[in-house]
């Protein structure tokens, strides 16, 4: 097998891709073969160290990928070869193969092809427990999407869509904006020549905005913050801009506002049956047609330090998916 393997912290560019022997699964576990692996904001943050836990060197990084199953452990019988599936390994999956619990291996609907399957349990998962669990997000509420061209804000707009609310999006680029468009949101924004606060709260009719889905942070987050309505939402899920920003808190006792922090991924790692649930959910919503993953950009397996340094560079417009 070929791994992207980081040897050392630093930028994308430790990453080298070498050859491994093949992992063979144990009890209770499969083999996959991976058509594509998914790559994440968090796994920049794997390989710089500066995400709160820290693997022991050398690593492959890489949390979400699809293929089918190339071999079956002792005591599996949910699974057999040939299977197409989706799986989320934490680490390993910027690798030609993997071994994965038999129980993490979730069948894909027809249809789902292996480059969308791959990017789509984080950021679709993040969305639905942010906007559906965590929010309670209602059919007929207006959503104001930030960084709406990138991996997370296309997810969300598609989830929102999916939970019957209208869409703006934010996007700093025509691209992006054009790509929001493309995924459901009802109108975008351009932050350099557009007032987010005022022209969110027009779009609105003026009542103000119910929910905002913010995985950027940054300078836009009190102009969005300011666009809430009575009884708004604003949900915390990242800070992609790298700036943590500050923010008045007589905007949040005004008008009854509500700040929610989205920590979806320590949520499954310890309520692993609520979302396989929740995952099923969204799976669900694919098969029926009222959720369409955006297509990644796809690049090699042996281009991993490109298309992360394109990620965190905010270049890329979506998501990006890595092709043994």
């Amino acid at each position: 097998m070929r791994a992207a393997v980081c040897h050392e912290l630093g930028p994308p560019s430790v990453l080298h891709v070498e050859e491994r022997p093949d992992p063979e699964p144990g009890p209770g576990q499969v083999a996959v073969a991976v058509e594509a692996a998914g790559v994440n904001f968090v796994d920049g943050l794997f390989v710089a160290g500066q995400y709160q836990m820290k693997p022991s060197l050398p690593f492959v990084p890489g949390s979400e990928v699809a293929g089918h199953v190339v071999a079956v452990g002792p005591d599996v019988d949910t699974v057999v070869v040939g299977d197409r599936v989706l799986a989320s390994v934490g680490l390993g999956g910027f690798a030609s193969r993997v071994v994965v619990s038999a129980a993490s291996a979730i069948a894909l609907p027809e249809g789902l092809d292996a480059a969308r399957a791959a990017t789509f349990t984080q950021s679709y998962s993040t969305c639905l427990f942010a906007l559906r669990d965590r929010a309670q997000a209602a059919p007929g509420e207006t959503v104001l999407v930030l960084g709406a061209g990138g991996g997370v804000g296309l997810a969300g707009i598609g989830v929102a869509r999916a939970l019957g609310c209208r869409v703006l999006g934010v996007a700093s680029s025509a691209d992006k904006r054009q790509a929001a468009l493309d995924a459901g949101a009802e109108a975008v924004l351009d932050p350099a020549t557009e007032p987010i606060k005022d022209a969110a709260r027009a779009w609105a009719e003026g009542t103000g905005i119910d929910l905002v889905v913010d995985p950027i942070g940054g300078a836009l987050a009190e102009p969005a913050l300011r666009a809430l309505g009575d009884r708004g939402r604003y949900l915390v899920i990242g800070f992609a801009s790298g700036d943590i920003p500050s923010v008045p808190l007589n905007q949040i006792l005004l008008r009854n506002r509500s700040i929610i922090g989205i920590d979806w991924g320590i949520w499954a790692m310890t309520h692993p049956t609520e979302q396989r649930a929740l995952l099923g959910d969204l799976l669900d919503m694919v098969a029926a047609g009222t959720l369409d993953p955006v297509h990644p950009a796809e690049y090699p397996l042996e281009n991993a330090a490109g298309a992360l340094e394109d990620l965190l560079g905010r270049r890329a417009v979506g998501k990006i998916a890595l092709v043994p």
